[in-house]
């Protein structure tokens, strides 16, 4: 049997006499359209919230039962965005690191201390622990990436609205044959990923196209 997000990481911190500890994971870093959501937690001391685990490893409706069931029990939480223009600009790796330093300066609570989710968030001056998996060890990073999946979700609901026949809503702007075969038909939209190779290929072949 798999081992559950537990308070393994949380009660070290807060047996030391913490008491503002955040988690911190983040949504959308694979796709090749969309923004990438980070979020930030805070709990009392020894909450715990059955159910709560790595929010890919829950289906939809139980990742949405599950973050209202967060943000009513939360002492904090607050969501960092980065957009397109960021993820092509900076490239994805540093837009997600600035998406995590925005939700954790958006907490109404600041942090004593930090877990988070596989890597060091620099400019954060905060004390921070990176875990490894730690969506599936840590139960506030696990909140974190049910708050951060959730909201990334309804925004590409949301775009969907916007640039309608790429099936935003069904595939949240991930790499599926559906969606590529859309882009490849359509061309590129604005929430597009232009530094991602498949979508300069689509780019370069909508070009040819046009000429």
């Amino acid at each position: 049997m798999k081992r559950r997000a537990d308070l393994r990481y949380e009660r070290r911190l807060w047996h030391s006499g913490l008491q503002a500890v955040a988690g911190v994971d983040e949504a959308g870093v694979g796709p090749m359209a969309g923004p990438v959501v980070a979020a930030a937690v805070i709990f009392e001391p020894e909450t715990h919230i059955k159910g709560v685990h790595d929010s890919k490893q829950l289906p939809p409706p139980r990742r949405e039962e599950l973050y209202g069931i967060i943000v009513w029990r939360a002492r904090a939480f607050a969501v960092g965005v980065a957009q397109v223009e960021e993820i092509d600009r900076l490239n994805i790796y540093h837009a997600t690191l600035a998406a995590c330093v925005r939700a954790v300066q958006g907490l109404c609570i600041k942090p004593e201390h930090v877990l988070i989710d596989g890597r060091r968030v620099r400019n954060l001056e905060i004390p921070q622990t990176h875990i490894v998996g730690g969506d599936r060890k840590s139960f506030c990073i696990a909140a974190a990436s049910i708050i951060a999946k959730v909201t990334r979700d309804r925004m590409m609901c949301e775009l969907d609205r916007v640039y309608p026949g790429y099936g935003f809503a069904r595939h949240k702007g991930y790499c599926t044959a559906d969606h590529l075969e859309a882009v490849n038909r359509l061309g590129p939209s604005p929430i597009h990923r232009t530094s991602f190779s498949p979508v300069s290929a689509a780019a370069q072949l909508s070009l040819r196209f046009e000429d």
